[in-house]
C-alpha cells in the first residue's frame, strides 16, 4: 500500500507539473516557438544526461545499440513529440491554451481509435458512444471556431501516437528520453547555431533571468516525465487513466481564469460534450474492469489431475 501511495503521489506531481506547462513557455518571450522548443530538446538531454549518471546508469546504451527495432520506434517517437512540444509551446505564445488542453482532453479516445484503427482491437458498445460524442464535439467547435481545431487534434493524435510507439518500444521513461533527445540533439544545435550567427538568438542577449528559464525548459521537461515513469510501474493503469484528467484540467483553469481567453457559449456547448464522452469512458473503463476483478475472485483455480496409475 505505501508504494501504491507514493505512485499516485508521483502521477499527481507528473500530471499537476504539466497541466501547470501554460504559465511557464509566455515567460520565454521574445523567444519564439521554434527556438524555445530548440532549447528543450538540448536542455532535456542534460538534464536526463545528468540523473543516468546520479544513478551511474549506462549498462542498457549497449543492449539498446543492438536492437535497430527499437532505435527505428525511438526516433519515429523522437520526431512525433518534436511535433507536439513545438504545437504545444506555439498554442500557448499565441493565446490557445484552451484549445491546446481540448486536445489532451479527447487524447484517450484519439489512443481508442488508434487501438481499433492499427492494432485491430475491438470497442466495446459504450466506447463506441464516447468516440461518437467526441466526433459530435469536434464538429460543434469547428462551427464554434470557425476552422477545424488543428491545434487540439495535432495535440491528441500526436501524444496518441507517441504513446502507441513507446509502447511498441517498450524502453524505460528516463532511457527513452535519452535516446529521443539525443536525435533531436543535432538539428536543434544546428538551429540554435543558425539563430546566434545571424544575430536573432534571444539566449545570452535578454539578461540573466531569461537564460535561466531556457535553460530551465530541460528540467521542467525531464522531471513530469521522471515522475511519471515512476507512478507507471507503481499504480495500475486504470488509476493513470483517471490521473491524466489533471493535466488538461488544470490547462484549461489556466486559460479561461488566468489567460482570460473568451468562451462563448457555443464553446462550452462543445467542451460540454467532450466531458461527457470522457464521462462515459471512464465509467466503462471502471465498469470493465471491476468485472475483470471479479472474475479472477471468483474463477476456482484448476487442480492438478491425480494419477491414475
Amino acid at each position: 500500500m505505501p508504494d501504491l501511495r507514493r505512485g499516485v503521489l508521483f502521477g499527481i506531481a507528473a500530471y499537476t507539473m504539466w497541466g501547470l506547462f501554460p504559465l511557464y513557455w509566455p515567460l520565454l518571450k521574445p523567444s519564439g516557438s521554434v527556438e524555445i522548443l530548440a532549447h528543450r530538446m538540448v536542455w532535456s538531454l542534460v538534464v536526463v544526461v545528468a540523473a543516468l549518471a546520479v544513478r551511474r546508469h549506462w549498462s542498457w546504451i549497449k543492449q539498446i545499440a543492438r536492437q535497430p527495432a527499437k532505435l527505428a520506434l525511438l526516433t519515429v517517437a523522437a520526431v512525433v513529440v518534436t511535433v507536439n512540444w513545438g504545437t504545444y509551446i506555439y498554442a500557448v505564445n499565441t493565446g490557445h491554451v484552451v484549445e491546446s488542453a481540448l486536445g489532451y482532453f479527447i487524447n484517450p479516445l484519439v489512443s481508442v481509435l488508434f487501438g481499433v484503427v492499427l492494432l485491430r482491437e475491438r470497442l466495446r458498445p459504450l466506447q463506441w458512444v464516447a468516440v461518437g460524442f467526441a466526433a459530435l464535439a469536434v464538429l460543434v467547435l469547428t462551427i464554434d471556431y470557425g476552422r477545424l481545431p488543428w491545434i487540439a487534434l495535432t495535440l491528441a493524435f500526436s501524444f496518441g501516437l507517441y504513446g502507441l510507439v513507446k509502447k511498441q518500444a517498450n524502453v524505460a521513461a528516463t532511457e527513452s528520453l535519452a535516446v529521443e533527445t539525443l536525435v533531436l540533439l543535432v538539428p536543434a544545435l544546428a538551429y540554435l547555431v543558425f539563430l546566434q550567427g545571424t544575430g536573432a538568438a534571444t539566449f545570452g542577449r535578454e539578461g540573466v533571468w531569461h537564460t535561466a528559464l531556457l535553460v530551465g525548459a530541460g528540467l521542467i521537461t525531464a522531471v513530469p516525465l521522471i515522475c511519471f515513469g515512476a507512478a507507471a510501474i507503481r499504480v495500475p493503469l486504470s488509476t493513470i487513466g483517471v490521473l491524466q484528467y489533471i493535466a488538461p484540467i488544470l490547462q484549461f483553469a489556466c486559460g479561461v481564469l488566468i489567460v482570460g481567453e473568451v468562451m462563448p457559449s457555443s464553446r462550452w456547448i462543445g467542451f460540454s460534450i467532450v466531458w461527457l464522452a470522457l464521462a462515459i469512458f471512464t465509467y466503462d473503463s471502471f465498469r470493465t474492469a471491476r468485472t475483470a476483478a471479479r472474475s479472477r475472485v471468483t474463477t476456482p483455480k484448476a487442480q492438478p489431475e491425480r494419477s491414475t496409475t
